[in-house]
């Protein structure tokens, strides 16, 4: 049935680490008409697995059936929230965080789901932030550059333990019988579209930076049975499927698919994308070097660049890995607002993120004689290595919880800085720097931020960055626009330059940047091995 185009719609279902959302959005001009948002109900698993089988340290799963129940309630409620016909839905887009990867049966099947199965941990989906495959991705590093493998410099010169062939040889090494029974190692982001399609595409963006597929190559055989004579198939039996490109279609939606979501049978579902490269198109942010930082309980950093460079420690750099014609570059911390909710919850009693922001907000840069290091999570970039840990040095007896609440926001922004210039000595300068996320709300984050920086903000104009990008990649997909960057320039939303940079809070910020850096370079280059070696003592004891 043809659809008025003045009435048109898409849907954006954007999964996050804690909650699907879905977002109805009117294709002639990008209005948001309605959202709603669907807990997981198993959260992330990192003590146990729901039946109690109990789980190791840096362990970070999740239960597959949790990302279908986001179709079924928050799709329908989303709809019901934007008062449209249903009909006129042409188009649905996803989005996932990576690597999130599923082991499952031929036909999609997770092996979870197997009574079998449902006791043994590697049978589970293991989320971005599963580190407990550092290890294997120390192996894959050292190997590869022993060899001068080509694609390691599309990296930044490290694999990183959160990305699919890590956590496959992880699987293999610490449960051969379920990678054994895994007949596809599939992202989040594939799954779920094929779920809503019936069949398997997978995606350009998560296959070239989580899959380490360059030039149309995954790493080589020979390679593969170099780390582990059973890994030499990997690529052939478990992770090679026909490429999707972003914002074309990867099929329609299924019979069962339209009874779980209340959409029509046969729209276009657009091939599956990573959260924070959608938030691209949102943010209307496709040109170089116009960087998209998706700030939530991590923080992703997105932009792309019309020339091919190797900046070390990047999370990788793809032939139209964000929009077609353009070099897509990544990089990532992998704790922010997870650090700052870590502080909260471990106060308890009266302290909130409001009160503390508050009093925070009263404080001159520099105050509170604070300096922290952001790794609470590990580093991402630009060190990539999960083995390292948070750092607070100024602590006195008169320290204060709003003071440290503000050195956790400034070690962030100093993070950021790090990556932003660490693009620009490697020849990819960052021209305009986009906030996205949850962290928006938090105006005294932004503003040091834009301080620390010395670079003005600009705001994405969305609540719902992600779905908003994954709506656009659907509506290029239905073949409202013909293709991704113009569907942006009409249904994208930002506000540029919201927040400028104090002159003096930017003077102190660089002191403190200075010393932040020597510390960054002290504690994880090499020079004091601290933080490896309390790691090492803290699995013994465990043991």
């Amino acid at each position: 049935m043809l659809v008025d185009p003045s009435v048109a719609c898409v849907v954006g279902v954007d999964y996050g680490t804690l909650s699907g959302r879905a977002v109805v959005v009117r294709v002639a001009d990008g209005a948001e008409l309605g959202s709603a948002v669907h807990d997981y109900r198993h959260a992330v698993l990192t003590e146990a697995l729901p039946g109690g089988t109990p789980l190791g340290h840096d362990w970070a799963l999740q239960v597959p059936s949790d990302y279908v129940d986001v179709l079924k309630t928050a799709v329908p409620a989303a709809l019901a929230a934007a008062g449209i016909d249903p009909a006129h839905v042409i188009g649905v887009g996803t989005d996932f965080t990576a690597c999130t990867m599923v082991p499952t049966l031929a036909d999609g099947t997770p092996l979870c789901e197997l009574p079998e199965w449902e006791d043994r941990p590697h049978a589970y989906v293991k989320l971005w932030k599963h580190h407990a495959a550092q290890a294997q991705a120390d192996r894959i590093n050292e190997l590869a550059a022993k060899r001068g493998e080509p694609w390691l410099p599309r990296y930044g010169g490290l694999i990183s333990s959160e990305w699919e062939f890590a956590k496959g040889l992880q699987l293999l090494e610490e449960d051969p019988e379920a990678y054994a029974a895994t007949a596809r190692w599939v992202e989040a982001a594939d799954w779920i579209v094929w779920q809503l399609t019936g069949s398997y595409v997978r995606n350009a963006c998560t296959a070239g930076y989580k899959g380490i597929l360059q030039d149309g190559q995954y790493p080589s055989a020979s390679f593969l049975a170099e780390l582990n004579p059973s890994f030499e198939n990997f690529v052939a039996d478990k992770l090679d499927q026909p490429i999707g490109q972003l914002g074309t279609s990867a099929g329609t939606l299924t019979a069962e698919a339209a009874a779980w979501t209340g959409l029509p049978e046969g729209i276009a579902v657009a091939v599956g994308n990573v959260d924070a490269h959608v938030t691209s198109a949102a943010a209307v942010a496709l040109d170089p070097g116009q960087m998209v930082a998706i700030m939530g309980t991590s923080t992703c950093h997105v932009m792309n660049g019309d020339e091919l460079r190797s900046v070390p420690g990047m999370c990788g750099v793809v032939d139209g890995g964000i929009v077609a014609g353009l070099w897509g570059y990544e990089a990532g911390q992998s704790g922010v607002g997870d650090i700052f909710g870590h502080y909260v919850d471990n106060l308890g009693g009266e302290w909130t993120h409001e009160r503390l922001t508050d009093l925070a907000a009263r404080q001159k840069p520099g105050e509170h004689g604070l300096i922290a290091l952001d790794w609470h999570n590990g580093n991402r970039s630009v060190l990539v290595d999960v083995e390292l840990s948070g750092l607070l040095i100024g602590e006195t007896l008169a320290t204060r919880p709003a003071d440290i609440y503000r050195a956790l926001i400034e070690a962030t922004a100093f993070g950021t800085r790090k990556i932003v210039e660490t693009f620009a000595a490697a020849g990819v300068p960052v021209r305009e720097f986009i906030a996205a996320g949850g962290l928006l709300k938090n105006g005294l984050l932004m503003q040091i931020y834009a301080d620390v920086l010395n670079m003005p903000l600009s705001v994405i104009g969305s609540e719902q960055g992600p779905a908003l990008g994954s709506a656009i990649h659907a509506a290029a997909a239905a073949g409202a626009y013909p293709d991704v960057r113009t569907a942006a320039a009409s249904m994208g939303r930002v506000e540029r330059a919201v927040y400028q940079p104090d002159p003096a809070a930017v003077a102190i910020y660089d002191e403190l940047y200075a010393e932040y850096s020597v510390l960054h370079d002290y504690f994880g280059r090499g020079a004091n091995r601290v933080m490896r070696k309390l790691r090492a003592i803290q699995r013994k004891a465990a043991a």
